[in-house]
């Protein structure tokens, strides 16, 4: 969420500033708004100074033994005015609310302009992609060709956008996970956490999911306000709201390997076949909060973590900074790691690394502090995909095929899976 004072003090720039994502801010909607809470403020501490007013008269009269009837008469109507007021304020900073809720963060300086993502800009590139002397299968097909990818099965037992996976398949997807928690705990000094899969709606709410994305989310019926997490950055962020963290204690470091649910309402029609994009799937995500003038330092640090496991998996990818118009809701902003497909001839997203700066702490009032005199203030939060497990497995099945179908397993995935070097 922006910073109310901001948007009071410059509305006109934050208009500017958020039309280079594209988004159009109401600034007759903010100044009404603003006129109205003006207006009721200003009259509801006049009632209150009133009140109190009335309260030292009333007090005197009495000492004088003087009549107070016609004082607690005008004293009912003053209290009787200022609850119609102040229910009124309420009401009225409770729409302001909502309003601000809507409002997706500020693209930091260094964000590319453009509409979408082909305007985003190449940061840079590793590896080579493998030459291949035969015509690459996609994954679905090698994985259904290996009888290890099922997605009929899964059609049956749930619907479309799932799968089964089995036998060396379903072994390779196991070892990926324990594969990534192991370089980001052992090598990059992040502390993993289990988190539950299920979270309430005010930890959607603060990391921006909710209210403007609930048709994304899967909710659950019951009285329960209960909702299945779309990635780790929500249970993990929500760690911190409300929350005081000691700066001595920071940054905080977290990775977590968590299910993610989505319903994926805005992506109909794209990548229905394989394992692209589907309404469930595995990551291992990470997470970092931090003092602001570090948090930048911490973007860059966090994006080559991610890296890191498709250079041990030995993949070519490319890192990308997202263009003002790509970025995600909460996203001052974004890298996205994108991983060589063979079958697509291109690469495709296998990580997105943001920096939210205090747009997720505002809402969940995660703070920390310098020292027992210092004002508490805002934390910056960051998170990335550390990666995309099905994603991964999808790159490693295209980029290690051979003409028969045949997969070659990555040499650092060898001792997660008791030395088998390949499947089928």
């Amino acid at each position: 969420m922006l910073d109310p004072k901001l948007l009071r003090a410059d509305p006109q720039n934050v208009a500017v500033q958020l039309a280079r994502r594209g988004f159009q801010f109401d600034l007759d909607r903010f100044n009404e708004l603003e006129a109205r809470r003006k207006q009721l403020q200003v009259e509801t501490e006049k009632l209150q100074a009133d009140r109190n007013a009335g309260s030292r008269r009333i007090g005197q009269a009495k000492t004088q033994k003087l009549d107070v009837s016609p004082l607690l008469e005008d004293m009912d109507r003053i209290k009787k005015q200022l609850d119609t007021h102040t229910a009124a304020l309420d009401a009225l900073q409770a729409e302001f609310q909502q309003f601000l809720l809507g409002i997706p963060n500020i693209p930091h300086a260094s964000v590319p302009d453009g509409r979408d993502e082909t305007a985003n800009v190449e940061v840079r590139k590793w590896g080579t992609p493998r030459p291949m002397p035969f015509a690459p299968k996609d994954h679905a097909d090698l994985g259904e060709a290996l009888g290890q990818m099922d997605f009929a099965a899964a059609a049956k037992l749930t619907g479309a956008r799932f799968v089964v996976l089995r036998r060396e398949l379903a072994r390779l997807h196991r070892a990926l996970i324990q594969f990534m928690l192991d370089v980001h705990t052992r090598e990059h000094g992040y502390e993993e956490v289990y988190v539950p899969y299920l979270v309430n709606g005010a930890s959607l709410l603060g990391t921006g999911q909710l209210p403007k994305f609930a048709s994304d989310q899967f909710s659950l019926k019951g009285e329960q306000d209960w909702w299945l997490i779309p990635t780790a950055e929500v249970p993990v962020t929500n760690l911190l709201r409300d929350e005081m963290v000691p700066a001595d204690r920071l940054p905080k470091k977290w990775v977590a390997h968590t299910p993610c649910f989505r319903a994926e309402a805005g992506a109909a029609g794209k990548d229905t076949k394989g394992m692209i994009r589907q309404h469930q799937f595995e990551k291992v995500e990470l997470v970092q909060a931090t003092v602001p003038e570090k948090s930048y330092e911490a973007l860059e640090e966090l994006t080559a973590h991610a890296e890191v496991i498709l250079k041990k998996l030995e993949l070519s990818y490319r890192v990308v900074a997202l263009c003002a118009g790509d970025l995600g809701f909460g996203a001052a902003r974004t890298y996205d790691i994108e991983v060589w497909l063979p079958s697509q001839n291109r690469y495709r997203e296998i990580s997105s690394c943001s920096n939210f700066e205090d747009f997720q702490a505002r809402r969940m009032l995660a703070r920390y502090k310098k020292g027992q005199s210092e004002k508490p203030e805002l934390l910056h939060t960051l998170n990335g995909s550390g990666l995309a497990v099905g994603r991964t497995l999808v790159a490693i099945l295209e980029n290690y095929q051979d003409a028969r179908g045949a997969i070659a397993i990555p040499t650092a995935l060898q001792p997660y899976l008791g030395g088998l070097n390949t499947i089928g």
